[in-house]
């Protein structure tokens, strides 16, 4: 499956196009996934052109447009995802992981528009929308994955808990870039594989491809989030920049940091070790 078949067919109304943080705002708050993914790829190919500045006027809504499916969920009310060969086991994995990757959407854009009195240099905005852009290529790869099995994305329950981290740190960029890129999407790249192997065994060769496309540019996701952290970081004049880091995960991160870490991938994305082993440790003491 190619994700060619994906490339932007949205028109964007002139009010998106006044600037990248505009336009940002303007996919935030268009409700339906599909729309939403297809304008995000839209915008993207326009800033590519050399089309939009970086910053204009920018209001941005506490949460993003959705519409009333998928029903949402506290995460403990949510079944266990399990990679299996049946049908109903897939359309609940490929749901699942459709909904992960619309907060992503959303996060990717939200991260352009929200801090804007920070003075971030232009690759900044180049390494966001690129997320974004990638984002919306996997949900619609997945959202087709999830059509050929007979589903669709809003069949099933879905929880909230990826957009509770936007919330709480609304007012804190390093504390964002430091719990969505640096442990959400770390966490992408331990059980992935994982996902690959399983639906490798039962012959899923079509979603497998999917999946490895995801897990690629999930590596780079997780750098372009580690080396924000650390220019902001130090911009700030923080030094202890990996104990800085642990602190802003426990503020702010209501989960678990769980082993097994997949280290290759992690180094790959210039996230060693020593910023997160020593925080699992720290989890495994404590009760949540």
């Amino acid at each position: 499956m190619s994700p060619a078949r994906h490339l932007p067919v949205h028109q964007l109304p002139d009010s998106a196009l006044a600037s990248l943080s505009a336009g940002a705002a303007y996919c935030l708050a268009i409700a339906d996934p599909h729309d939403k993914a297809r304008a995000t790829r839209a915008l993207a190919a326009t800033w590519r052109a050399g089309d939009l500045p970086p910053k204009g006027e920018t209001a941005l809504q506490d949460r993003p447009a959705r519409l009333p499916r998928p029903e949402l969920k506290q995460p403990r009310e949510m079944p266990k995802r399990k990679v299996g060969a049946s049908i109903s086991g897939r359309i609940a994995l490929l749901h699942a992981l459709s909904h992960i990757e619309l907060n992503a959407i959303n996060l990717s854009l939200d991260i352009m528009g929200r801090f804007l009195e920070i003075d971030f240099p232009e690759r900044f905005y180049w390494d966001w929308l690129k997320v974004a852009d990638d984002e919306a290529k996997h949900f619609l790869l997945l959202a087709d994955r999830l059509e050929a099995f007979g589903g669709r994305y809003g069949d099933l329950p879905a929880h909230d808990g990826l957009w509770e981290s936007a919330v709480a740190t609304a007012q804190d960029p390093l504390g964002r870039l430091a719990v969505v890129p640096m442990v959400l999407e770390a966490r992408g790249l331990d059980v992935t594989p994982l996902m690959i192997d399983k639906l490798s065994q039962i012959g899923d060769q079509d979603t497998v491809a999917v999946l490895r496309i995801i897990y690629e540019d999930e590596i780079t996701h997780v750098a372009a989030g580690r080396r924000w952290f650390e220019w902001l970081a130090k911009q700030r004049g923080e030094s202890d920049l990996e104990g800085l880091w642990q602190s802003l995960v426990q503020r702010y991160f209501l989960g678990k940091l769980k082993r097994p870490f997949n280290k290759p991938a992690r180094w790959e994305a210039g996230m060693q070790p020593s910023y997160y082993e020593a925080l699992a440790d720290w989890y495994a003491d404590i009760e949540l």
